[in-house]
Parts: C-alpha cells; sequence; structure tokens
C-alpha cells in the first residue's frame, strides 16, 4: 500500500512539474518581471485584454457568382460561334440577379443545334429554357450557386488570414462570423490603426494581363462612337489611370479583350524593386509554369500588339510586345510609392479576393482598457479563490486542506494546458476559470458531505472514505460530461470570446476530474496512512 502510495505521490509531483513548465517554459530569471515575460510567451492574451481592432466583414458574395457568369457569357458566345452559330448578344437581364444569362439573337435555323452545345457544355451548371424570338435564358442552379458563395466566403477568409500574417499580428482571430450570413469576424490584437488593417484587407489586388484591341480614346462616349455605338461581345472598356502609356498621358479608355491572358491565380510570386533605370519604385511579378508557358506562346503569336496591365478593373500600363515574354513581369510608373510598392507585393503573393469586402463593424479596444481589464480579471480570480480555500478550511477543517492543494493543483494543470497549446486568454475565458474553481469545489462538496454520510453511519475512517468516492464518482462524472458537451456547443457555434470561455472551462473540468478524485485520494491515503485504526478524520 505504501509502496502504491509513493508512485502516485511521485506521478503527481512530475504532473505539477510538466505543467509548470506548460506555464512559464524555461525563463529568464525568477524576477516577477521575468515570471510575467515567459508566462505572456505561453499564454497569449486576446483583444479584450490586449487591446486591438475588432471588424466584422460582410463578403459580397453575388460579385462572385457574376465574376462566374461574365467569364462564361464570354466562353459561351465563343462556342457557339465556333460550332458555327453567330448569336446577336449574350448579357445578364437583370443585374439584381448575376446568376441569369439571355442569349439573344439566335438563327432560327440553328435553334436546334444552340441547344445541343448549350445543354452539353453548360447544362450542368444552368437550367436552360427557350423563350420568344428565338432566345435562351441560362439560370444557375441554386446547388452551384450556393457552392460558387461558400467557396467565395472561405476563399476570403484565407486570403485575409494570409495577408494579416503578413502583418505580423500575434494570434489574430480569423473565422466565419455566424451571427449573419457570409460575413467574417477578424479581430488583431495589439492592432490599434485600423486604418492600414482596412487598405490591406479590403483591397481586391486583381491583377490581369489583357489583350488591348483599340484606344485610346478621351472617355467612355467617344470610344462608342469609335467602335459604331456599341462594344464587340467579347471586349469591354477600361478606363486607364493617367501615366499608363507614358509619363504625360492623361486618363483614358481603351477597348481590352473581356477575357485576361493571365490572372490573379497564375501569380506565384511578387516583390517590391526598383526600376533599374529610373530607380523609382516597382513591383516584379512571377507567373506560375504553365501560365508562364501560356503567356510565352501568346506574346509570341502577338509581337508588336499593345497589352495592358489592369490592377482592380483599372489599367495601369500600357505597352507593345516586342518579345517573347514567359514567366516575368513588372508594374512601374504611375505615381507608384515605395510603401505601396510593398504593399500591392504582399497583395499580389496573397492572391485576389474574390469579391468586394464592405465594413459592417470596427472597433477598437484600447491598451489601457486591456490592462485594466486583466487587473479586475485577476483581481476576481484571486479573491474568489482565497475566499473559497478559506470556506473550505472553516467548514472541513483538515479536509480542507486537502481540497485547497486539489484546488491549486487543478489551476496549475489548466494554466499548463492553455501554456502548452499557445491558447489566447479573453475575459470570458478568466470567468471560465472561476467557473472551473467553483466546479472544483462543487465535486470536493459532493465527496466530503458522502464521506461525513458513512462516518455517521458507524464506518470507519477507511471505509467512509472509500465509499465517500465510490459513490460520488458517478455523479461526478455525469456533471463534468454535461458541463463540457455545453462547453463543446459554444466553442462549435460561438465567436471568439465565447470560445476562450468554452476553451478554459473545458481545460477545467478535465483537470478537474483528476485532481477531485485521484489526487485528492492519494492525500487522504496519505493522511489515513499515519493515523492508528480507529482514529477519526477531520472532516
Amino acid at each position: 500500500m505504501r509502496k502504491n502510495l509513493t508512485q502516485k505521490t511521485i506521478l503527481i509531483i512530475a504532473i505539477l512539474l510538466v505543467f509548470l513548465f506548460g506555464i512559464f517554459g524555461i525563463p529568464k530569471g525568477l524576477s516577477g518581471t521575468a515570471l510575467k515575460e515567459a508566462l505572456l510567451n505561453r499564454i497569449h492574451l486576446g483583444l479584450d485584454l490586449k487591446g486591438g481592432t475588432h471588424l466584422i466583414l460582410q463578403v459580397m458574395v453575388d460579385e462572385a457568382v457574376g465574376s462566374q457568369t461574365d467569364n462564361d457569357a464570354a466562353r459561351l458566345q465563343t462556342d457557339l460561334q465556333q460550332n458555327g452559330i453567330t448569336v446577336g448578344s449574350v448579357t445578364k437581364p437583370d443585374a439584381a440577379h448575376p446568376e441569369t444569362l439571355l442569349i439573344s439573337g439566335v438563327p432560327a435555323d440553328r435553334v436546334g443545334d444552340a441547344r445541343s452545345v448549350l445543354n452539353q457544355r453548360y447544362g450542368s451548371q444552368y437550367d436552360i429554357s427557350s423563350g420568344e424570338n428565338n432566345t435562351f435564358t441560362l439560370t444557375m442552379k441554386p446547388t452551384v450557386v450556393a457552392d460558387l458563395k461558400k467557396r467565395a466566403l472561405e476563399q476570403a477568409i484565407e486570403v485575409i488570414r494570409t495577408r494579416v500574417d503578413s502583418l505580423g499580428v500575434s494570434e489574430p482571430v480569423i473565422q466565419e462570423y455566424n451571427l449573419g450570413a457570409y460575413q467574417i469576424l477578424v479581430e488583431l490584437p495589439g492592432v490599434d490603426d485600423p486604418a492600414r488593417v482596412r487598405d490591406v484587407i479590403q483591397s481586391t489586388a486583381r491583377l490581369e494581363l489583357h489583350l488591348v484591341e483599340g484606344g485610346p480614346w478621351p472617355d467612355e462616349q467617344a470610344a462608342l462612337q469609335a467602335l459604331g455605338g456599341s462594344v464587340p461581345y467579347d471586349s469591354v472598356l477600361m478606363h486607364a489611370i493617367p501615366g499608363a502609356a507614358g509619363p504625360d498621358s492623361n486618363e483614358s479608355v481603351y477597348e481590352i479583350k473581356r477575357v485576361p491572358e493571365v490572372a490573379g491565380t497564375d501569380i506565384r510570386d511578387a516583390q517590391p524593386g526598383r526600376n533599374p533605370n529610373t530607380n523609382e519604385p516597382q513591383v516584379v511579378f512571377y507567373l506560375t509554369a504553365a501560365a508562364g508557358n501560356h503567356f510565352a506562346d501568346f506574346t509570341t503569336a502577338n509581337k508588336g500588339k499593345p497589352l495592358c496591365i489592369v490592377l482592380d478593373n483599372k489599367i495601369r500600363e500600357v505597352a507593345n510586345i516586342h518579345d517573347t515574354i514567359r514567366d516575368e513581369g513588372t508594374i512601374s510608373g504611375g505615381g507608384i510609392t515605395e510603401q505601396y510598392a510593398k504593399d500591392l507585393a504582399m497583395l499580389l503573393r496573397t492572391g485576389a479576393l474574390p469579391a468586394s469586402i464592405h465594413y459592417l463593424n470596427e472597433s477598437v479596444v484600447g491598451p489601457s482598457l486591456g490592462a485594466d481589464s486583466i487587473r479586475q480579471g485577476v483581481l476576481a480570480s484571486v479573491v474568489g479563490m482565497l475566499a473559497v480555500m478559506i470556506f473550505l478550511l472553516i467548514y472541513y477543517r483538515g479536509a480542507g486542506i486537502n481540497a485547497d492543494l486539489a484546488l491549486f493543483l487543478n489551476l496549475v494543470i489548466l494554466l499548463g494546458f492553455m501554456g502548452f497549446t499557445h491558447s489566447v486568454l479573453t475575459l470570458p475565458g478568466i470567468a471560465g476559470v472561476i467557473l472551473t474553481i467553483g466546479m472544483g469545489v462543487d465535486s470536493n462538496v459532493l465527496i466530503f458531505e458522502r464521506i461525513r454520510e458513512e462516518l455517521r453511519a458507524g464506518k470507519s475512517a477507511s471505509a467512509s472514505v472509500d465509499q465517500g468516492f465510490a459513490h460520488a464518482w458517478t455523479t461526478i462524472v455525469d456533471t463534468h460530461v454535461t458541463t463540457i458537451v455545453s462547453a463543446a456547443i459554444l466553442f462549435i457555434f460561438g465567436t471568439g470570446p465565447v470560445r476562450g470561455f468554452a476553451v478554459t472551462l473545458t481545460f477545467g473540468l478535465l483537470a478537474n476530474l483528476f485532481t477531485a478524485v485521484f489526487v485528492s485520494r492519494v492525500i487522504f491515503d496519505a493522511h489515513l496512512n499515519k493515523k492508528r485504526p480507529g482514529e477519526p478524520i477531520s472532516i
């Protein structure tokens, strides 16, 4: 019995040391400042404790659907032409419903052939119906629309996470905001400059290379007049910034191919640099192998023709193709500053957002408010724990020491868990710690009251302790499991602070199962070993 007790004691001490390491790691000293620094390196503070920026963003997912149907409209007319079917136009009849395309002007003798082409190539994604005057209406299937919107949200979250990581933010929270449709919650501890965050997150940075078909013209009216009143189906009109076609060029309008030769997803890297001739800031981008091969073939076949770089639906540069270009290009001129070049390179590396972002809520928590929350939270925890420990000592006398030791070890294990997992401690997380202390007391009360009942029934101290732990065990497990299930639901469906509460509560409950049942029992057994048979215990 004594040998078994020694092994259990060694196990408890070993666990205590392991979780103390989880809390502090290897501190640089034993002073209060060194221990505090070691603690904060292991357990990070959340937004409400450290201060920072809190954002709720709305992803305009309809734009992702509209972008897909734009590409499909261009491909659709090309596919029909390749089958010898020339149609009048492919348009979107209702701006409020970007998932709908209308094909007009289908030759009467080719309606059947057109339907066959549409069913074969677009039937899996669109519901196709014919109308009056030889028209077809293509409506994207609801399942396809839902999938596009979901992927747009997921891609936006990944792009924002990559961009935030590039800002060097520690422990950011970037996740779907379950209280709204297609919304994102962003919490950035330690960031108190929301203007730069907004610029970095919200910028679409959609880089594309298009073949220039005509222009420049001073405005869209002049462009339409030159084109005979309408833009060809496979082209679009786009504005160029001043300086795009040369240092002295003004803002102008060009006709460019609708479908780009290179899109943002074709870029594998981008770096800021300086023009070797003028020493002005520029951005150098590099294409993937497949895009580089395609671009080499394209530039070889179109030497002498103008090519433009489009960034966020604005033409930034226009230049003629003089030689084969494979996998490297530059963006320069147009008043690019050094900071803009750095930010643009980062945005191109992280990829373009699939749709624009609207800010629904933006708030900044100051560091002073966070520090005040820490002081009040720690004070509440310390006062609460001391009050509970004093109560246990008064009410359960000698056994209260047992409960207090178990509570202390419970807190060490909880903080050690958080240190090992580098969890983020929030104000609700501190509330979870306090609630864990209460649950620990509840477990000890169940055990101690059961032991008292057995003692009143005339059983010996040893038998009362055995029966007390045996009968209380089932109740303790039931209460802890139900609470852990509730915490799991909070974690799955909650947002940042609520998840912080759920995490600390779950860790604390798991630690409490160990301390209240195993540690407390070992302490009782060690105490009983020192007593003579029949001698009472203080409880």
